[in-house]
């Protein structure tokens, strides 16, 4: 299964929000600046990536529940509750 169409666009602006405040993390480190806003830095980042895994959960859901591509096995219940735990 893909992610789908209606997921693509959330999921790439959430990792490329990730990615931004990641680079903003390793800036500040590299600066020398109080952990504390380093710390609150990669709390965003953590966020940014964890709805973006939800979000790739949720699509993969809704195509399992929708049935799955044609000539694709269906994603099982496990499988799917394998990708939402790995999140958590």
């Amino acid at each position: 299964m893909q992610v789908d169409e209606e997921a693509v666009g959330a999921v790439l602006n959430r990792l490329r929000r990730a990615q931004g405040q990641l680079a903003g993390v390793i800036a500040m480190i590299e600066a020398g600046r109080d952990c504390k806003d380093v710390v609150t830095q990669l709390a965003a980042v953590s966020r940014a990536l964890d709805r973006a895994g939800f979000k790739i959960v949720a699509s993969g859901m809704r195509q399992c529940m929708a049935g799955a591509e044609e000539g694709a096995a269906p994603m099982s219940e496990a499988e799917l509750e394998k990708l939402f735990l790995a999140l958590a």
